[in-house]
């Protein structure tokens, strides 16, 4: 690679670093109201996972333990997570989500979903298309 090209890729690593982390973040203050980040991600992997020990939750949040506990203290006394025995091991318990914390996510998911297409709606033709042609590429990083 010549030294311009890893000049111009160097760049552009920098330039689309900031824009995915301005984007993410935007999106994340999108449509969960009172609950932070952590607690809206904890409860869409409860949905999506289903009940799971707190430190199965914390590993795969990638959170410490006293951490996701305080979260998920809070999405309990929002109504969001119910704590069940775990039939496995009485002395442990599994995060549910409830219907309401289904909900909550599904529509915090439609509202960023919603939030994300109104901006794709609102940039030219010509960079709504590179962007769509550049999807694959983009799916392509994170496998």
């Amino acid at each position: 690679m010549t030294a311009p090209m890893a000049d111009e890729i160097s760049d552009a690593t920098a330039r689309l670093y900031l824009a995915i982390g301005r984007l993410a973040r935007l999106l994340r203050r999108t449509g969960s109201p009172g609950l932070g980040p952590g607690a809206v991600s904890a409860l869409a992997t409860l949905a999506r996972c289903g009940p799971m020990r707190l430190g199965d939750l914390a590993a795969k949040e990638g959170v410490a333990p006293p951490t996701l506990s305080r979260i998920v203290a809070a999405l309990v006394e929002a109504g969001y997570v119910r704590r069940e025995p775990d039939p496995q091991d009485g002395r442990a318990w599994l995060a549910t989500p409830t219907p309401e914390g289904e909900t909550m996510v599904s529509g915090v998911r439609s509202a960023r979903v919603e939030e994300l297409r109104r901006r794709l709606e609102g940039l030219t033709p010509d960079h709504r298309r590179a962007l769509l042609d550049a999807l694959d590429s983009l799916e392509s990083l994170t496998e």
